[in-house]
C-alpha cells in the first residue's frame, strides 16, 4: 500500500466490498444431496461464520461492536457484524473526523439441482468500510476459508475526503484491478477476468478454478469406482455447470 496518505477533515470515502463463491459438487441421488447440504450446514453454520467474520474484522484494525447470528430451517445461515474504527484521531493540532460505523455480513445458500444431480453452495459476503480501512487486503484469507470454485468480486468506493491542502480525494489508495491484492500463488489455480469502471472506481473481477480434480467433486463415492466414461460425462456436467456460473448466463 506504500506509505499512507495525509488526510485532512471529514472522511465519508466508503469502500464497500462483496465476495462471492460457488463450491459445487456431484450429487447423484437423493440422499447424495441430502446428506451433502447438511454436510455444508455443519461445515458452515452460524457459529464457524461468526469465527470467520471476527478473524476479518480483526485483520482490518476494526473492532467489532455487535453480533446478529442465524441458522435457518431447512438449510443456510447468516452473520451480520456491525464494526467501528478509531475516530476523531488527534494529528497535530487537527482533529481528522470520519464515519466510523461499518458491518460486515455473510449469507450462505445450499442447494441441488435434481436434473443435473449438480449440488451447489454459494457464500455471500459483504464488507462495507468507512475511513482508511479497505477490506481488500482480507481476500486471501476469504478465499482460503471456503473451497472456491467460482468467485465473483465486487469493490466500490463512494464519497470523498480531502489530503492536507483541501484537495478533494474520491480514492485514498490506488487501484486498477481487484487480482493485485490476491496472491499470486492462488492466482495461477484460476481463470480471471476483469470488468471495470474507473471513472465510477467500480471494480469487478471473476474467477474459476482451472484444472478442477474430479475426486474433490464425488460426493461420497471413490472416482476408482465410476467406470471411464462416467467419469467423463460427470466432468463435462461439473465444467458445464462452473461455466455457466462464471459467465452468468445459460450458455448450454
Amino acid at each position: 500500500m506504500g506509505e499512507k496518505l495525509k488526510l485532512y477533515g471529514f472522511n465519508n470515502l466508503t469502500k464497500a466490498l462483496s465476495f462471492n463463491i460457488y463450491d459445487v459438487c456431484y450429487a447423484k441421488t437423493a440422499r447424495e444431496q441430502k446428506d451433502y447440504i447438511d454436510y455444508i450446514d455443519e461445515q458452515y453454520n452460524a457459529e464457524r461464520l461468526t469465527g470467520i467474520l471476527t478473524t476479518l474484522t480483526d485483520m482490518i484494525g476494526a473492532t467489532v461492536l455487535n453480533i446478529a447470528r442465524q441458522d435457518y430451517e431447512p438449510q443456510g445461515a447468516s452473520v451480520t457484524l456491525l464494526i467501528a474504527e478509531d475516530s476523531m484521531l488527534p494529528r497535530s493540532q487537527t482533529q481528522l473526523a470520519h464515519l466510523d460505523k461499518s458491518h460486515v455480513t455473510v449469507h450462505t445458500y445450499p442447494e441441488y439441482h435434481p436434473e443435473t444431480c449438480i449440488a451447489t453452495f454459494r457464500v455471500d459476503i459483504d464488507v462495507a468500510t468507512c475511513g482508511e480501512i479497505t477490506p481488500l487486503s482480507t481476500l486471501d484469507y476469504l478465499i482460503g476459508s471456503f473451497d472456491s470454485d467460482i468467485i465473483t468480486m465486487d469493490y466500490r468506493v463512494r464519497g470523498f475526503t480531502r489530503d492536507v491542502n483541501g484537495k478533494k480525494l474520491f480514492l485514498d489508495h490506488p487501484v486498477t484491478s481487484i487480482q493485485d491484492y490476491i496472491n499470486p500463488e492462488i492466482l495461477r489455480r484460476y481463470d480471471a477476468v476483469d470488468i471495470n469502471v474507473y471513472a465510477a472506481s467500480l471494480f469487478h473481477t471473476r474467477m474459476m478454478i482451472k484444472e478442477p480434480d474430479l475426486q474433490n467433486y464425488l460426493f461420497k463415492t471413490d472416482i476408482y469406482e465410476l467406470p471411464p466414461l462416467t467419469r467423463l460425462e460427470i466432468m463435462n456436467n461439473l465444467r458445464r455447470e462452473m461455466i455457466e456460473i462464471f459467465n452468468g448466463r445459460n450458455i448450454y
